[in-house]
């Protein structure tokens, strides 16, 4: 349908309202960033100096070399990358089996992955910090993977359940008079067909183990510590180190920027791809 507005008209009816969306998004990352690298002086200025007098990288040096904030990086990513080999590891043959195969109580499991969605996830953190602590895997890396899979792999199946929908039946059909077995169709047939959405469904798993505070601070403690619980430590009873909190938050949202500026193609194509059923 073609769009007979004036160029005029697109401009005050479509551009500027999205020019002011995103502007208003952006605002709080880009006044973080300037933030990390304003001195104290400017921060703790009045009237607040919007443009630093002059900028500086004292704040990530501090951060750095005078607290473990480099090694909680590397926790969370450790954390974050287990989650999502782990979900996707489940997900993928689960959301397989929902999606090709006919057995009885499937409808249940299913409204149950969506209703476990529909629950805070603070009702389930008590009873999973006793299973963990009566298992002995409180303040362990893979405590806190299996804590994160468990709000993560629910929404997985459902959203890979959808995806391998759209992909025609007849694809495992001739696979099978050909000779492969199941495996070998998920494997060799399915995974190619689905990857957009798998690469989809790992970055959601990914970025909201990146993120997460609640169970990672309950699960954690001194050995592994994620970068969300390590940014409480600059946020005292009577002051707040705005210099180190927003460096710190500045490098925690560089990953994930990276992360969707690599996979943007596919992860459009993802979207896209499981939202049209054949």
């Amino acid at each position: 349908m073609r769009d007979r507005r004036s160029p005029v008209q697109r401009l005050f009816e479509l551009h500027l309202p999205l020019l002011l969306i995103v502007l208003f998004a952006l605002g709080p990352y880009v006044w973080m960033m300037m933030t990390s690298i304003k001195t104290n002086a400017d921060i703790g200025a009045w009237p607040v100096r919007y443009w630093p007098d002059a900028f500086t990288t004292e704040h990530y040096h501090a951060l750095l070399e005078r607290t473990s904030f480099g090694g909680n990086l590397l926790n969370s990513l450790i954390i974050a990358t287990g989650a999502c080999l782990l979900g996707l590891g489940v997900s993928l043959p689960a959301a397989y089996a929902f999606s090709r195969y006919r057995f009885r109580g499937r409808r249940l499991l299913m409204t149950q992955f969506l209703v476990i969605n529909m629950f805070p996830i603070v009702l389930i953190i008590i009873p999973l910090f006793v299973l963990m602590r009566n298992i002995g895997l409180l303040d362990t890396f893979i405590g806190i993977i299996l804590g994160h899979s468990t709000f993560a792999v629910p929404f997985s199946i459902w959203m890979l359940t959808s995806y391998i929908n759209a992909i025609p039946k007849d694809l495992d059909e001739a696979a099978r008079i050909d000779g492969a077995t199941t495996l070998e169709v998920l494997r060799l047939i399915i995974l190619p067909v689905v990857m957009p959405g798998l690469v989809t469904t790992g970055i959601y798993i990914f970025v909201t183990s990146w993120n997460e505070y609640l169970f990672a601070m309950m699960l954690s403690g001194q050995n592994v510590r994620t970068v969300t619980v390590a940014l409480q430590l600059f946020i005292g009873e009577f002051s707040v180190q705005w210099g180190l909190l927003t460096a710190a938050g500045t490098l925690i949202a560089l990953p994930v920027t990276l992360l969707f500026l690599l996979v943007q193609k596919r992860l459009v194509s993802g979207l896209t791809s499981g939202a049209v059923k054949s």
